[in-house]
């Protein structure tokens, strides 16, 4: 048999969604046809492949083992169409660019850089979808993410782009009216937590951090807790109280002076920032500029922060 010779693809599809549904009325409705017209292509296919790829029982459809076996691929090749008919339309259009990132990260670090971008690249426009959930690549909605997380990206091309710290921080107006000389002045503070929901059982909360520091005193549980770290930070901006913040996002803050560091004392976490897409989208110009400057703006800012480390001499 001509291995390219394939079976007609709307029995393949409905296959797919029926076997996904279990239920050729639901699979119909998802494919816009009747349920009859789903059973056909199904009888079309099974006649291809010479048997049968459901069973029915009492309690409902079953597949075979032929097609329970099959299935897997079936649905990698579909994911791998809308991947290839995505890059058709990205190449031909050639000068969009949809990035995925969470709310925190493009307010507070891609945001405040990306018109660097815009005047080195005129003609690639940069779309930024934000949110905190992960990105189906396979719609082709999305070219490229930049996501906070461990780096384990199954199938995805993946460059490491920023690591991460979190440190105390406060106003300047704060501490004028309300110095921290020592750690147990803590306890005369408000306390802003961090309560993104990032999974990260390296990054410590306030109680942790205290913890192991030794500082007795200081409840660290007190204080009002806020969803996205942009959002912690901006309290502590505000002056309402002293943010455990990350680094990374609180930077250009403490550049422009509306935050201090009140304690040299920052703690490594094991999440960092990466890009992340799939290797296909890797042929398109946009995704390779677009990490390109992505890469060399990361290397400034970690640079800038080394030489602000050797001047302070920690």
């Amino acid at each position: 048999m001509d291995r390219r010779r394939l079976p007609p693809l709307n029995a393949l599809r409905a296959f797919e969604a029926a076997a996904r549904h279990m239920n050729f009325s639901r699979a119909a409705d998802e494919l816009s046809v009747t349920p009859g017209a789903v059973s056909q292509q199904i009888q079309n296919l099974e006649d291809y492949i010479g048997g049968p790829l459901f069973k029915r029982t009492p309690k409902g459809l079953l597949l075979t083992d032929a097609a329970q076996t099959a299935l897997p691929a079936l649905r990698e090749a579909f994911d791998r169409l809308a991947e290839a008919a995505s890059l058709l339309t990205a190449v031909e259009e050639g000068r969009r660019l949809t990035v995925s990132v969470a709310p925190s990260f493009a307010a507070k670090w891609l945001m405040p850089r990306l018109g660097r971008f815009e005047a080195a690249h005129p003609e690639i426009e940069v779309w930024v979808n934000t949110g905190l959930e992960l990105v189906d690549f396979a719609s082709g909605e999305i070219d490229l993410a930049i996501r906070y997380g461990s780096g384990r990206y199954p199938g995805l091309e993946v460059t490491h782009l920023l690591s991460e710290t979190v440190s105390p921080v406060a106003s300047p107006a704060l501490l004028a009216e309300h110095p921290l000389g020592k750690l147990a002045d803590l306890a005369g503070h408000t306390l802003l937590h961090d309560g993104s929901p990032d999974a990260d059982e390296s990054c410590p909360d306030w109680a942790m951090w205290l913890a192991a520091r030794g500082v007795r005193g200081v409840d660290g549980a007190r204080g009002p807790r806020f969803n996205q770290s942009s959002l912690v930070i901006e309290a502590a901006v505000n002056g309402r109280g002293v943010a455990l913040a990350k680094q990374t996002l609180a930077q250009a803050d403490l550049d422009a002076g509306r935050l201090v560091q009140p304690f040299e004392d920052a703690t490594a976490v094991d999440f960092a920032y990466f890009i992340v897409h799939p290797k296909a989208k890797a042929r398109l110009k946009q995704v390779r500029a677009f990490t390109a400057w992505l890469t060399a703006e990361a290397e400034a800012h970690e640079r800038a922060l080394r030489t602000m480390d050797i001047g302070a001499g920690i």
